[in-house]
């Protein structure tokens, strides 16, 4: 039975808890059963106090984990994007597959700690492990070592082994360091975990917002320096097993105790065997399923899994809550790319929004604790743990209505969408006067286009098959001209109109289809003088544009002032100046003539830049991290108090199941029938209000149990073990 000052230690940890510490609880064996057991040596002090040296070692070891976890899920989505080329619902896919094996994963190092290696040198191997796969997925992001296919594998192999670290050893780390404090010492095990819950949250802070920096601020190998954001993750997961290795000789170290989960999993599956055997219809019928265990396990036990199954009963609606909280590294991270990121003083990086969420926990959690809660509580408004699941459910599902809101709106600035046997297509007059198009058989271009008229919008081509050639007529100061081009479906043109040996002459050029990735900005160069031209846009990019109105290929930059370029030609060297090239814009800089000492150039905006602000995103998170706040740390808090003490872990691995659940769910939708993504946003938050529905009617026929009425029943019984039945000792669970 858990005694007072137990539930009060859990209770404090809890008014801390997030997500992340959901790894914690998967561990049964904290405490030693009963009965012979090694004496532990007494570790030193820190500065007279009751605290053991050894957590100092323990807390910076998990501080370093945390970084080295999150510095590197940061960046993985676009790294994905814009290193391996793959498209938005793959890398979403990968992102949501890899988050989903590192919530299965800690049920894997609870068994190897408890019923193996015990917590300690699980800790040390499975560290390994990990930094291996850091290693690995460092190196993989080399652009000169082999081509993508040794990426991938490199990259694949690197988060498997990371997945398999960093959940294996989550079950461990946190009731590791709940060993180190003596029994009589329950207040200061109880601040160990609040600092031990800042570690993880001050680590997740820091990553989320350094690596993104390191990657984008960074070049190396002539691009943005994945290697490098992936290093130094690798080099903080290296630091946090050598100081946990520093610490060895300061340790309590348990033999593993067994685990819980085995057990339970064990009975159940002998249960429905027995069940199945048994099925003549000569044989009583018992009152439960978990009857059919009796011959081999104890009333004890089957009466706890009795009430772990009641619980695990109304966790089955709880994976679309993660399957939307999660998006925040991957959906969202996308969508931020396709935002304008200047707040003035600093430039924000796409995949650095995701600091917020830990940023708001840290002032949620005392604002709620203090302050919500208790104003409700005042009201005389009973919110209990299911109202306020349901309620972070309502919360989630808002957050992504403002998400397809956000959405909407960034897709006005977008190209329209191409299609079979369509194309896009629009007309830059270079020339000194005015020139009237028109397209074989179509009426697209009504009016004469000026000279050097900032282009309209493209206009829709429609073809008859997949390529077609058509005539182009061009009237121009009472002559007109016909040039022959074929357009090709699903691409987008310009054609530019200049004048050339005293007559009209045009060029059909391919423009992008897309906006650039990340943010960054793309620009291209024609070329109107009578000869080459060498063009310096700033100190790492360089471009040779032939004369005669040749056309360069798109160049991608960061967004920037570039008012110190260079051009230079036959006659001299003269300043580049291009202005403002902003984010998720697409340019094409004419260079017409060369006077004064500069190049006099005439810029247009193929596609528009990107103009919903970064900023907009703000109450997205604000409404999700309420929504992990309610949902999370109360759903943990909920299922702790309705469970026995030997089957806390039990409820905790199915909760982290949840979370892995859901990971899966958004991986099966992103690799389904495509659709847009405001309508993708818009689905999940009605599956999610649906979901939460079905959730409150279900908490409302749920029916509170004490766990300690049982256990002071069974107190009262005399149990005897006999050659077939299994007694388990009952085993507290510490946070």
């Amino acid at each position: 039975m858990v005694g007072d000052k137990a539930r009060g230690e859990m209770n404090a940890f809890q008014r801390n808890e997030s997500k992340e510490t959901l790894f914690a609880f998967i561990s049964a064996g904290d405490d030693p059963p009963k009965g012979d057991f090694p004496v532990q040596k007494k570790s030193p002090k820190l500065c007279g106090s009751n605290y053991p040296l050894s957590i100092a070692f323990i807390v910076v070891n998990e501080f370093c984990e945390r970084f080295s976890y999150y510095g590197m899920k940061a960046v993985l989505t676009l790294y994905f994007l814009s290193f391996f080329h793959w498209d938005e619902n793959l890398s979403t896919a990968v992102y949501h597959a890899f988050s989903a094996l590192c919530y299965f994963t800690p049920v894997i190092g609870a068994i190897m700690a408890d019923s193996w290696l015990g917590k300690y040198k699980t800790i040390i191997y499975l560290s390994i492990v990990y930094v291996v796969g850091h290693l690995i997925k460092s190196v993989g992001a080399i652009p000169s070592l082999g081509n993508q296919a040794v990426h991938v594998i490199l990259s694949m192999v690197g988060l498997f082994l990371i997945a398999l670290g960093t959940g294996g050893i989550k079950p461990c780390v946190s009731a590791f360091g709940g060993d180190q404090f003596e029994e009589q010492h329950t207040s200061e095990r109880s601040k160990f975990f609040s600092i031990f819950y800042l570690s993880i949250n001050a680590g997740s802070l820091i990553s989320t917002f350094v690596t993104p920096v390191l990657r984008g601020d960074v070049k190396c190998f002539g691009e943005d320096c994945y290697a490098l954001a992936f290093g130094v993750p690798a080099v903080l997961m290296v630091l946090a097993l050598v100081v946990f290795i520093a610490g060895s000789g300061l340790y309590r170290k348990r033999p593993p105790q067994g685990n819980v989960l085995l057990e339970v999993c064990k009975c159940i599956c002998f249960a429905i065997k027995n069940r199945l055997k048994n099925r003549s219809r000569q044989i009583p019928k018992r009152d439960h399923w978990l009857d059919w265990a009796s011959e081999k396990y104890s009333k004890q036990l089957i009466g706890e899994i009795k009430m772990v199954t009641r619980v695990l009963f109304l966790f089955i609606p709880l994976p679309m809550f993660w399957a939307l909280f999660d998006q925040q590294g991957s959906r969202w991270t996308l969508q931020a790319t396709k935002m304008n990121a200047d707040f003035g003083i600093y430039i924000l990086q796409p995949d650095q929004m995701q600091f917020l969420n830990p940023l708001l926990i840290l002032v949620f959690i005392p604002l709620f604790d203090l302050g919500l809660y208790p104003l409700i509580n005042m009201s005389k408004f009973n919110f209990t743990p299911i109202r306020k699941m349901a309620t972070g459910m309502i919360l989630a599902g808002m957050a992504f209505g403002l998400a397809a809101a956000v959405e909407v709106k960034i897709n006005e600035t977008d190209l329209p969408r191409l299609v079979p046997e369509e194309s896009l297509i629009r007309v830059l007059n270079l020339a000194k006067n005015s020139v009237h198009v028109t397209i074989q058989d179509r009426d697209l271009f009504q009016q004469p286009v000026e000279a050097f008229q900032n282009p309209a919008e493209y206009s829709k081509l429609i073809l008859n098959g997949e390529q077609q050639s058509l005539r182009f007529t061009l009237q121009y100061q009472g002559l007109s001209l016909a040039f022959n081009y074929t357009v090709k479906e699903k691409s987008v043109y310009s054609l530019i109109v200049f004048e050339a040996q005293e007559s009209l002459s045009s060029r059909l050029i391919t423009d992008l289809e897309a906006k650039p990735e990340n943010g960054l900005t793309a620009v291209r160069f024609i070329n109107g003088l009578s000869q080459d031209v060498n063009l310096t846009i700033d100190s790492q990019h360089f471009i040779a544009v032939q004369k005669n109105y040749s056309a360069s290929e798109y160049l991608l930059l960061k967004r920037d002032k570039y008012n110190n370029g260079k051009c230079i030609t036959e006659t001299g060297e003269f300043t580049l100046e291009l202005g403002l090239l902003d984010f998720g814009a697409s340019y094409t800089v004419v260079i017409t003539n060369v006077s004064g000492g500069a190049v006099k150039t005439w810029k247009s905006e193929d596609i528009k830049a990107n103009n919903v602000h970064m900023a907009w995103q703000l109450p997205q998170y604000l409404l999700i991290s309420a929504a992990e706040v309610m949902f999370s740390i109360t759903g943990l808090a909920f299922s702790y108090s309705q469970s026995p003490a030997s089957m806390k872990s039990v409820l905790q691995a199915g909760w982290l199941l949840t979370v892995a659940v859901g990971n899966a769910l958004v991986l099966v939708v992103a690799q389904a029938a495509p659709i847009a993504q405001w309508a993708e946003f818009v689905l999940f938050a009605l599956l999610l209000f649906a979901v939460c529905i079905i959730f409150s009617f279900m908490g409302y026929s749920y029916v509170s149990v004490d766990p300690k009425d049982l256990e002071e029943q069974e107190e009262k019984r005399e149990i005897s073990s006999s050659g077939n039945t299994i007694s388990l000792v009952t085993q507290k669970t510490k946070l």
